[in-house]
């Protein structure tokens, strides 16, 4: 929105800066965490005062989260609408994958929010049907991937771009939006199952984000693009100023959510945040490389894939409670130990995602 101040810059005062989506992306980030820092308590209250009880605790958890009883959830929409008015607020709302993302981010926060309230006006662990939730998350994938589809460069689309092998891209044809759908989805529910600790899934996800922002940047610029070889995508350097948003957000929910947490961001937040990643990797054509930076969400997910088929074929189990960090949890590491030694690897990965832009 703030970008059509533009139209009274001469090209030399204080209006030219807002051209440039380094500057706004700043902008975005401290209004995200002032929003987080102004309404983050207010929020909070309103939903201990409405839940009362908070989020239920699964019986079969690990034994220290019965101390956790009472806090409330729902805290994702914090994180949402932080970044959704940070990103109205400096992005140009003339460019088609910012829509994408901030659809993409609020489908997915409306079926978690559905899913929460569910959970806590029942005060019992069965929210929205699973099969409802995947179905409605496909739908969403489905719609999204045709839409960055369509706004692709045509050499682009329905191609699948392989990172470090500098120009090689597989044509999946009528495969692509199933392809994409994956991503979006898998991405939702990923960072759905790592939500488990207090702080274990937000920072990781503002890792990835940010991560994904400095893609979406380089992607986006053709000089970046050319000089680095990768794959120019037109507009999706707008993307930045989305995730700068996500961070600032996060910075603020994190605040609260920090052990112990004053208030859990639930599937509104988890499968919100989960989602766009997906979006943006889809957008940017950096699909396969966020299977390198969200790591971490990826190793989740399979530990519950490979306890449940596991289980399923032997009746025994691979690991003591999945998903993994419930793994180490019963090992007897401590919650803090777990979430900032998860914290580290997903820096990791980050770090080597961003490797593959110069590694061609």
């Amino acid at each position: 929105m703030l970008y059509w101040l533009t139209a009274l810059s001469d090209g030399g005062d204080v209006f030219n800066l807002f051209r440039y989506i380094t500057f706004r992306a700043g902008g975005a980030f401290l209004t995200a965490l002032l929003f987080g820092f102004l309404f983050g308590r207010p929020l909070i209250d309103v939903l201990r005062k409405r839940q009362g009880k908070g989020q239920p605790i699964r019986d079969d958890g690990p034994a220290g989260h019965f101390s956790k009883a009472g806090t409330p959830t729902m805290g994702g929409l914090l994180i949402v609408g932080a970044l959704v008015t940070a990103t109205l607020l400096w992005a140009r709302l003339d460019n088609p994958f910012v829509w994408l993302v901030l659809f993409v981010t609020l489908a997915y926060a409306a079926i978690g929010f559905a899913d929460d309230y569910a959970k806590v006006s029942r005060q019992n662990t069965r929210g929205v049907p699973g099969k409802l939730r995947i179905a409605l998350g496909i739908l969403i994938g489905v719609v999204a991937a045709l839409w960055a589809a369509d706004f692709h460069p045509p050499a682009l689309q329905n191609q699948l771009a392989v990172p470090v092998f500098k120009d090689v891209l597989i044509n999946l044809g009528i495969f692509y939006v199933p392809f994409a759908v994956i991503v979006i989805v898998g991405a939702a529910n990923a960072v759905n199952l790592t939500d488990g600790l207090d702080g274990l899934a937000i920072m990781p996800a503002m890792i990835a984000a940010s991560s994904l922002g400095v893609i979406a940047y380089v992607v986006g610029n053709i000089n970046f693009s050319e000089y680095l070889g990768i794959h120019y995508v037109p507009g999706t350097g707008e993307i930045l100023i989305f995730t700068a948003a996500l961070f600032g957000g996060g910075l603020g929910f994190l605040w609260y959510n920090a052990p112990p947490a004053a208030v859990f961001m639930g599937d509104t937040g988890s499968l919100a945040l989960g989602g766009a990643l997906g979006a943006i990797a889809v957008a940017t054509k950096h699909e396969l490389v966020l299977a390198i930076i969200g790591g971490l969400f990826v190793v989740e997910a399979l530990s519950v894939i490979i306890q449940v088929l596991y289980f399923k074929r032997t009746g025994k189990r691979v690991f003591l409670m999945a998903p993994i960090h419930h793994h180490y949890e019963k090992l007897g590491w401590s919650e803090p130990t777990i979430v900032i030694r998860f914290w580290i690897i997903s820096l990791i990965l980050a770090m080597i995602g961003l490797a593959t832009l110069k590694i061609r």
